[in-house]
């Protein structure tokens, strides 16, 4: 099958370099459109991204099956998925949707389990009028995370 063919081979190419990780894989059901998303610990480069296809193309017979083949790194925009997506961004401000809230906060730790996000905010005070400014800190388990990305500032 198509399918496995590809994993064995991207399998094998993103052992040649283990700074990248596989993000998604999909094959439409007819196998003529192979599409594949690496993210890596240090980012991802146009060469990262043809190697990773060289890897997969050189080694499919188009004989066999024609197919077209797109390979591409995740974008800023997109969702993190994977605890190493975290961990490449600890220190960075993410915005994360979970099951009860929207949080915005610095990304300070990522487990395999969850991440812990920091961050300020203005509350009443205890006594008296006014506000003032309190750290907070949450620990967000995985599977309590609806959506996740990574805030771009200029």
């Amino acid at each position: 099958m198509l399918q496995d063919k590809v994993e064995k081979l991207l399998k094998e190419a993103l052992e040649e370099n283990n700074s990248l990780f596989l993000i998604s894989l999909e094959v439409n059901p007819s196998n003529n459109h192979i599409s594949v998303i690496i993210d890596g610990d240090q980012g991802v480069s146009v060469n990262d991204c043809i190697a990773v296809s060289r890897q997969i193309e050189h080694n499919l017979d188009r004989e066999e099956v024609d197919f077209s083949l797109e390979v591409s790194s995740a974008g800023v925009s997109e969702p993190l998925r994977l605890p190493r997506q975290y961990r490449k961004n600890i220190g960075r401000k993410v915005k994360i949707k979970t099951t009860s809230e929207t949080i915005e906060g610095d990304l300070s730790q990522a487990t395999e389990q969850d991440i812990t996000l920091n961050w300020k905010t203005r509350e009443p005070k205890p006594v008296g009028k006014g506000k003032h400014t309190v750290e907070k800190e949450a620990v967000i388990p995985y599977s309590e995370i609806v959506e996740a990305k990574v805030i771009i500032t200029f």
